[in-house]
């Protein structure tokens, strides 16, 4: 297991300069054959959300990807025992689980324990608005478009391509997620549709995030 863990933590990745914090994925259980081969206790480190590790898994990555964004700009999970961490199923069966952890500057995970007044899921007010329309758009998606999120609900009827590219911009505001680099800070306005970049969307949270004591 050693082996494969050396093996599968040294990514072309290193060396990176990013301002980006760094993850750790840890495989919590095997539930089936995993063809990538990871095992329980295996331990993964991302450089950061855009750099896995080298053979990483694309079906993990797809579904690892939205926890690992908003962690990354502040979000948290107060249902879990350490906020700043997710567990993640793969979306293979199920075959395997993994928990990913936000990483402080010391390269251990950052813990904050578990919010003992949590009730239940607590759905944001969200607005996606198209900010660019630079093309035709088989939608008919034109400047100014608004629509309505709450929570992770999908809107009815929406493309699914630009679905699919707001959402984890969307998970990562639901659970209070601020993006410093923007001048509105409860907003993403770079979402870019990916047939042919016509449209790009900005994603804003309405309701403000409950504060962390």
């Amino acid at each position: 297991m050693e082996e494969k863990k050396k093996k599968c933590c040294v990514g072309s990745c290193q060396g990176v300069s990013t301002p980006f914090p760094k993850l750790k994925v840890t495989c919590l259980a095997i539930n089936g054959d995993c063809y990538h081969g990871y095992k329980k206790g295996e331990e993964l480190i991302l450089e950061d959300f855009t750099h896995p590790p080298k053979h990483f898994c694309l079906g993990l990555a797809h579904s690892l990807f939205p926890p690992a964004y908003a962690l990354s700009f502040g979000a948290r999970f107060p249902f879990m025992d350490n906020q700043n961490s997710l567990r993640v199923t793969c979306p293979d069966g199920g075959k395997a689980e993994f928990l990913v952890e936000l990483l402080n500057r010391k390269g251990e995970p950052d813990s904050l324990a578990k919010d003992p007044n949590h009730k239940g899921p607590n759905p944001k007010e969200m607005e996606l608005e198209v900010v660019q329309a630079n093309g035709k758009c088989s939608y008919g998606y034109k400047l100014g478009d608004k629509w309505q999120v709450k929570g992770l609900k999908c809107i009815e009827g929406f493309c699914g391509a630009a679905w699919h590219t707001a959402f984890p911009a969307l998970f990562a505001l639901n659970f209070g997620a601020d993006f410093s680099f923007i001048k509105e800070k409860n907003s993403l306005d770079t979402i870019t549709c990916p047939d042919g970049g016509n449209i790009v969307l900005k994603a804003r949270r309405k309701t403000a995030p409950t504060p962390i004591e």
